[in-house]
């Protein structure tokens, strides 16, 4: 299986999340290995209609993909059936309990983590009030937000839209948090931890090859750093 298709619908996205189970939103260090890269520039920005970034949330909702910041600090639709394997690598075997009585966990993670698990599903507005960030407030949660996702432990469960007097939605959809055990449910949690984690490791990797079978090694290896 090769990682090719052209995206001109909403459908044909889905179908990519589900086929290949990992796909990049933009450019990254692997060529040809995004969105961006195979979708008709009419619905990329379209001038009229919906297009690619009104499609995000439908994608979600109904592939049931955990979406987010995994490849290169990148967005990345991962399909549930490869995201439990992605998880338990990412996460290196770690729940987040587990992770904080180690004290692999800065304090930055742990107060955002907990505000979101405890809100879930929770928009990046109100988790920035909730945490003090702003201005005058408490700094970091880019940084932190960037870890939680690039860990496993958050993901963009949906995009939520400001509605006009008509009922109408409008503007750029602001992003909506969980955590993968919440959004996904029981299937995930029965499996994520289910192999070592440098098992779930080779299968990914062995899977990226057979979609990515014309790039060099370390490429993949890039996307797949922790």
């Amino acid at each position: 299986m090769k990682f090719d298709f052209f995206i001109r619908s909403e459908e044909d996205l889905i179908e990519a999340v589900r086929i290949f189970g990992f796909v990049p939103l933009f450019k990254n260090s692997v060529p040809g290995f995004s969105v961006a890269e195979h979708v008709s520039p009419d619905v990329w920005f379209p001038e009229n209609g919906e297009g690619v970034w009104e499609w995000k949330g439908p994608v979600i909702r109904r592939t049931g993909c955990a979406y987010g910041k995994f490849f290169e600090h990148k967005a990345v639709f991962i399909s549930p059936e490869w995201f439990p394997d992605f998880a338990n690598f990412r996460r290196d075997g770690y729940d987040f309990d587990s992770r904080c009585e180690e004290g692999l966990a800065p304090y930055a993670d742990k107060l955002l983590f907990e505000l979101a698990d405890a809100n879930a599903p929770i928009d990046s507005r109100k988790l920035k009030r909730l945490g003090g960030y702003g201005k005058s407030g408490r700094g970091g949660f880019d940084a932190a937000m960037n870890r939680l996702q690039a860990q496993c432990y958050l993901i963009i469960s949906d995009f939520i839209y400001m509605l006009d007097r008509y009922g109408r939605p409008y503007g750029w959809g602001v992003a909506e948090y969980s955590t993968p055990e919440k959004h996904m449910g029981q299937e995930f949690m029965e499996r994520v931890y289910r192999t070592r984690p440098e098992e779930s490791s080779e299968k990914i990797t062995d899977h990226l090859r057979s979609l990515l079978p014309d790039i060099d090694m370390k490429h993949i290896e890039n996307l797949m750093k922790r």
